[in-house]
């Protein structure tokens, strides 16, 4: 079976990309963003939602794992876990040990785990169930996204909602309004001796006039901009805090592609783009085979991801208001099957993260011994989730994004 990549489900899923450009979608530049930045720079006080979509399905068993469950070792054999290899969180469940960052965020109660996260009459179709995802619509299929309407509601201009890649995703894209993308390059300026004469130019100097002195400055401002922008250290101080991170390869970049989308994100919100919603994503969760060293190794870029962005963004006033979403489309099946994997399945975790997350468990967790054909069953439905976000972090009535649905996570977020 093909590998599901986000690139295919865009293609494939009925909620397209087609209809968000319809609507307006577009790429932006740096240009679009430091200007915006200036012009109309992020509250301090405002929430910002970072979502992070795991394509392919992430098996939550063995995210969230039950070691110590008769029921889960009988159904998963040598795929199984044992109990002294997990991050233990109690109540008889550990995270996954490539996850040792975000076991720490819960230790510092920041890490929010809500468990049975599915919806009602699921699907196992990783398009049909992403789309529902996306669009936060099981019963009918939508063709704006969930954050797109949001977009709707709340006015016109396509930088409150920005995309770390160069395709909008089906949950930016609005009826009247959509999402923008950028391409996750940073801003990258002359080096070298070239460079060095270059920054010197927008040093300060004395009698200059005053178009003189704006031009300086707004060189200085572009090299600084770069720093943020990039999450690099300054040149004149190699020794910093920030740099001995990354050598250590604690940055929010980390070294996969998710670390770089979200360490760019990080530079945007600590610039003050007015951007409050932001899509990053990881693929490759797709594990019918051979899964336990797959998953991990995927769980280990996430970690390495999430972990020191929450730890960067709690460092600034604008980053203690952001908020960080990750979830997939669902989780696996209870049993291994007969190559080490997991086929498609149900109800999974979804984690939240950030200064103004309640760190804990939230949510009932799913019977191993009571299942639905197999399946676990949901006990909490993804829309309580999405309409507390709303509400509390980007401070929107969730009526006309989530029409119909009132039930909400509230406990998740203080």
């Amino acid at each position: 079976m093909d590998r599901l990549t986000r690139r295919r489900f865009l293609t494939l899923t009925g909620v397209t990309a087609a209809g968000a450009l319809a609507v307006g979608a577009t790429q932006v530049n740096w240009d679009d963003l430091l200007t915006a930045a200036q012009t109309d720079p992020l509250d301090p006080s405002a929430g910002v939602l970072v979502v992070v979509t795991l394509y392919g399905g992430n098996d939550g068993l063995n995210t969230l794992i039950p070691a110590s469950n008769p029921a889960y070792q009988n159904a998963r054999h040598d795929l199984a876990y044992q109990p002294n290899e997990v991050l233990d969180l109690g109540e008889g469940l550990g995270l996954n040990p490539g996850m040792k960052g975000m076991a720490g965020l819960w230790h510092d109660q920041k890490l929010a785990v809500v468990r049975g996260v599915g919806y009602p009459k699921p699907d196992h179709s990783h398009f049909r169930s992403m789309a529902i995802w996306q669009t936060g619509s099981p019963d009918t299929q939508a063709k704006t996204g969930w954050l797109g309407r949001w977009l709707d509601e709340t006015g016109d201009d396509p930088l409150r909602a920005l995309s770390v890649e160069p395709v909008l995703p089906p949950l930016l894209a609005g009826e009247k309004t959509a999402g923008a993308s950028l391409p996750n390059g940073g801003l990258h300026l002359p080096t070298g001796k070239f460079g060095e004469a270059v920054r010197a130019l927008g040093a300060a100097s004395p009698d200059e006039l005053p178009d003189q002195a704006r031009a300086a400055k707004s060189i200085a401002d572009l090299y600084e901009a770069a720093k943020v922008l990039n999450g690099a250290s300054s040149p004149d101080d190699p020794d910093s805090e920030d740099d001995q991170e990354r050598q250590n390869g604690a940055s929010a970049g980390g070294r996969g592609a998710l670390g770089a989308q979200l360490d760019l994100v990080a530079g945007l919100v600590e610039a003050g783009v007015p951007t409050r919603a932001y899509s990053v994503s990881l693929g490759g969760f797709d594990t019918h085979a051979d899964e336990r060293g797959t998953q991990q190794r995927l769980l280990t870029e996430l970690d390495a991801a999430v972990t020191p962005f929450v730890q960067r963004m709690r460092r600034t006033d604008r980053g203690k208001n952001v908020v960080v979403l990750v979830y997939s489309e669902f989780g696996r099946r209870v049993a291994a099957n007969a190559s080490e994997g997991t086929d498609h399945g149900t109800a999974g975790t979804m984690f939240l993260a950030g200064e103004r997350v309640r760190g804990g468990f939230h949510g009932e967790e799913p019977s191993l011994t009571d299942l639905d054909n197999g399946d676990l069953k949901e006990t909490t439905d993804f829309r309580s989730v999405y309409g507390t976000l709303i509400e509390k972090v980007l401070g929107s009535d969730a009526g006309p994004v989530l029409p119909g649905y009132r039930d909400r996570l509230d406990s998740v977020l203080v």
